[in-house]
């Protein structure tokens, strides 16, 4: 009686235990193919805006600006690309050059640089100006060979004299020529001198006009998606 009270305990605790080990291996069935579908998702490729205050978008909401308008396109086409605005105020292409290292520690898809604005501006001899987007490009090709260059031309008034405004506006076309990358002509096409689209500066876009920026950017910039 007493060996029969022990084998019926023993089969009871493998009863008990095979009920365990079924409902476990149905929690994993059932969570396995989320698990998979979260493995399987793809990483959203990026979208590096290189550039001074008007990519940061000075003067306006961080969500009014051309870069942020860009994500906006994206999300609504449902593309799995984030963007980065890597625009500062004030940015030359030297200083550009010099903190670049910090944006490349994670691989761009498209990688569009906008400087060159404050160097004009400010008079910058056009061979330092010309050196250092080179230099830019060079070194995310060098890093990065796969990643797409789309590089923003821009166009300054004839304070610096006529000579130096046609060889700035030229420079764009001939570094994109020679390095063999995408070129948006003039970014500031249909904005530049109009005050209704600028701040009361003349320079910088208000919120409209930075949306007729990101129509140009998006005419550029879409085929290399």
């Amino acid at each position: 009686m007493k060996n029969t009270f022990y084998l019926f305990r023993f089969y009871l605790l493998l009863l008990v235990l095979g009920f365990s080990c079924s409902q476990k291996e149905n929690k994993e069935d059932v969570s396995s193919p989320e698990s998979a579908e979260v493995q399987d998702k793809p990483e959203r490729k990026t979208i590096l805006f290189f550039g001074n205050s008007l990519t940061a978008g000075y003067g306006i909401e961080d969500y009014e600006a051309f870069p942020a308008l860009i994500q906006d396109k994206l999300d609504s086409l449902e593309m799995d690309y984030q963007v980065i605005n890597g625009g500062l105020s004030g940015e030359t292409t030297a200083s550009g050059l010099s903190r670049l290292d910090w944006f490349l520690e994670e691989k761009p898809e498209i990688f569009i640089l906008e400087l060159g604005g404050n160097d004009g501006l400010r008079g910058i001899s056009l061979d330092e100006t010309e050196k250092n987007l080179r230099g830019i490009i060079n070194a995310v090709e060098e890093k990065y060979p796969e990643t797409k260059v789309l590089l923003a031309g821009m166009q300054i008034p004839p304070n610096m004299g006529q000579a130096y405004t046609d060889e700035f506006r030229e420079m764009y076309a001939e570094i994109a020529e020679d390095k063999d990358v995408a070129l948006i002509p003039f970014l500031l096409e249909g904005v530049a001198g109009d005050p209704e689209y600028n701040l009361p500066d003349g320079i910088h876009p208000t919120a409209e006009g930075h949306q007729i920026v990101a129509e140009t950017v998006w005419q550029y910039l879409e085929p290399l998606l």
